[in-house]
C-alpha cells in the first residue's frame, strides 16, 4: 500500500473524528453538565438552594408512562408540602427511564415547569452513549436536563450524601 493509501485513510479519520467530536459537543452545547468536575464525596447541583433543610432523589429506570407521572406527582407533593426553598429534589433517569428526559418526550413542558420551581432532571451519560450506538448520534435531551456520568453512581452519591431515595 503506498503513501497515498495511507494519507486517505488519516484524512478518513480526522473526519471521522471531527464529526463524532462535533456531535457529542452539540449534545452537551444544549444542556449543564457535571461530565467534567464530578466529584463523588461532594455532590454539585444547578439550583442554588442554600437553605434546603430536606433532600430527595428520586429514580427513573423505565419507559412507563404512568411511572413518569407518579414520579412527577411524587416530586409536586413533596415540593408543595414542604417548601420550594426547604427541599432539594433530584430525579435520576437512567436506562429505559432516559426517554422521560428526552426533548421529545410528553412530559417535557412539565420537566421545564418543574425545573422553574427548583427540581433539577440527572440524565446518565452511560445511556445516552449506549442510545447514540442504536441511533448513531447522542441522544437529544429536554432543556432541563442535567448530563451525570452515570445514574446508578449519581443515585449513590446522592444516598451517601443524606437524600432519602425513592423510586416509584
Amino acid at each position: 500500500m503506498g503513501n497515498n493509501y495511507w494519507a486517505h485513510l488519516a484524512r478518513h479519520i480526522l473526519l471521522v473524528t471531527a464529526l463524532l467530536v462535533g456531535s457529542a459537543t452539540h449534545a452537551y452545547a444544549d444542556n449543564p453538565s457535571m461530565m467534567k468536575d464530578f466529584n463523588f464525596e461532594k455532590p454539585a447541583f444547578i439550583h442554588d438552594l442554600p437553605f434546603a433543610k430536606y433532600k430527595l432523589v428520586l429514580q427513573v429506570s423505565s419507559d412507563d408512562q404512568q411511572l413518569w407521572a407518579l414520579t412527577l406527582n411524587n416530586a409536586q407533593n413533596v415540593l408543595d408540602n414542604l417548601g420550594q426553598g426547604n427541599v432539594r429534589i433530584v430525579v435520576v433517569a437512567y436506562g429505559p427511564g432516559l426517554l422521560m428526559l428526552l426533548k421529545n418526550s410528553p412530559v417535557a413542558e412539565r420537566l421545564a415547569a418543574q425545573n422553574a420551581e427548583g427540581i433539577e432532571f440527572d440524565a446518565c451519560h452511560v445511556t445516552m452513549e449506549g442510545m447514540a450506538k442504536k441511533l448513531g448520534h447522542m441522544p437529544v435531551l429536554a432543556p432541563s436536563a442535567v448530563i451525570v456520568p452515570g445514574g446508578v453512581v449519581r443515585l449513590m452519591q446522592l444516598e451517601k450524601n443524606g437524600f432519602a431515595y425513592i423510586k416509584p
